[in-house]
């Protein structure tokens, strides 16, 4: 089958593009948001081409992965055909709304772009997502993360505790930037992730308590697995798949019982709660016994292994990719 989809979420698309067929990636000059083309920063095998619109229109396309509500117009422009009516169609929601409902009660801001449309599917990658978004009579499915295995690399041989977000200062209370002062007092952090420059001095953190590293994505997994545990503050997110991926590197998980994650990690391997002194209990908690940590690792990697494993996602796509086909 040849998918035609856009690069917009890489750690995603990665393990996407694993599948047994032809993925075609739009590539720009320039390679800006609507032509990414080809990842350099993450593994991708040969099966995924890069080509520009001018040469879109000789493909047999088979099907579309749609991620944007903009990239229906794109396709139809760049294909000569129109998505879900000339061409098979699927669009992805990565997100959970951001919106807020109105004061009468009306579902205006959660209503998703694809509401009421007969001609696609509309896939969530978590079930949090399907809830609170208002899709209407669009027919929904939900297909749950999966990652390629990076492998038990958990040492805990460091102090500290690994959080990985992207643009923290920007997103503030969205991924729990606010919170890490407090977290702090409580275990050092190390903060990975994009545009994380300058946040201990933004912060008024000692730079001993929170260290900012901006690594190439080959790196993160190993430097992740030395700290003691994972720490995910964040508050508002579909499920981030860098949780997924530390439960993976056999990480316990110290985090924010919000949205999906309280379905992602049992109880056993880490601590969730909504009162962040109690994160910040667990996560000294964890400092002080390495073997309690390594223990609760095994568990986060075992369940991580059964619901987000790769050989179920792509199983779950290909099912939903011939449903596609077929309507």
């Amino acid at each position: 089958m040849n998918i035609l989809l856009w690069h917009v979420h890489g750690s995603w698309t990665t393990s996407f593009v694993q599948g047994a067929h032809r993925y075609l990636v739009p590539v720009l000059p320039g390679r800006g948001p609507d032509g990414l083309g080809l990842a350099r920063t993450f593994d991708w095998p040969d099966t995924v081409v890069e080509l520009p619109p001018e040469r879109l229109r000789e493909e047999p396309v088979d099907l579309l992965v749609l991620q944007r509500p903009h990239e229906a117009a794109l396709a139809e422009r760049w294909l000569g055909r129109r998505p879900g009516r000339d061409v098979p169609a699927v669009y992805l929601e990565h997100n959970a709304p951001h919106g807020r409902p109105p004061d009468d009660g009306t579902p205006a801001d959660l209503r998703h772009p694809c509401a009421d449309r007969d001609d696609l599917l509309l896939v969530h990658v978590t079930h949090f997502n399907r809830l609170l978004w208002d899709s209407g009579g669009t027919p929904t499915r939900v297909i749950e993360h999966g990652v390629v295995d990076p492998g038990h690399r958990y040492t805990g041989e460091l102090g500290r505790a690994a959080v990985v977000v992207n643009e923290p200062l920007r997103r503030g209370r969205t991924t729990g930037t606010d919170l890490l002062p407090e977290l702090a007092r409580a275990a050092p952090l190390d903060v990975f992730g994009m545009r994380t420059a300058g946040l201990a001095r933004r912060l008024g953190l000692p730079r001993d308590r929170c260290r900012a590293h901006e690594l190439p994505q080959q790196e993160l997994h190993e430097a992740m697995a030395r700290r003691r545990l994972y720490l995910h503050p964040v508050r508002w997110t579909s499920l981030g798949l860098s949780l997924i991926e530390a439960m993976h590197l056999g990480m316990p998980v110290v985090g924010l019982a919000t949205t999906e994650a309280v379905e992602a990690v049992p109880p056993e391997a880490g601590v969730l709660s909504t009162r962040p002194e109690a994160l910040a209990t667990a996560a000294a908690g964890f400092l002080r016994d390495p073997d309690a940590a390594a223990a609760a690792g095994r568990v986060a990697r075992q369940a991580a292994l059964e619901r987000y494993g790769l050989k179920r996602f792509l199983s779950d796509w290909d099912a939903l990719l011939e449903e596609a086909i077929r309507r």
